[in-house]
């Protein structure tokens, strides 16, 4: 299995999640694990999900997911598990 992070951050509007997460199931990337927060009217999503089956290459799909956001007013970013561990380790 080859695992991805997704990070959304911005202010809180209605359809972020449900943007996010239809972009995910038209390009088969399966969410394992979510996390969300809203704080003082900020939204803050964490999702850890499968990219062994998604149907384009990783690079469209952080391109895509990025217009995705900027489309509703958020950053959305993705990186592969291996680098996210890499770059959050204590």
């Amino acid at each position: 299995m080859s695992k991805a992070i997704i990070t959304v951050v911005g202010k809180d509007t209605v359809g972020i999640i449900a943007r996010v997460c239809t972009y995910l199931a038209e390009n088969q990337i399966n969410i394992l694990d979510i996390s969300q927060t809203i704080v003082q009217g900020y939204f803050n999503m964490m999702m850890i999900v499968d990219v062994s089956n998604m149907v384009k290459s990783f690079g469209s799909v952080a391109d895509e997911l990025e217009k995705t956001g900027e489309g509703i007013g958020v950053k959305v970013k993705i990186q592969r598990e291996d680098i996210f561990t890499k770059m959050h380790r204590i």
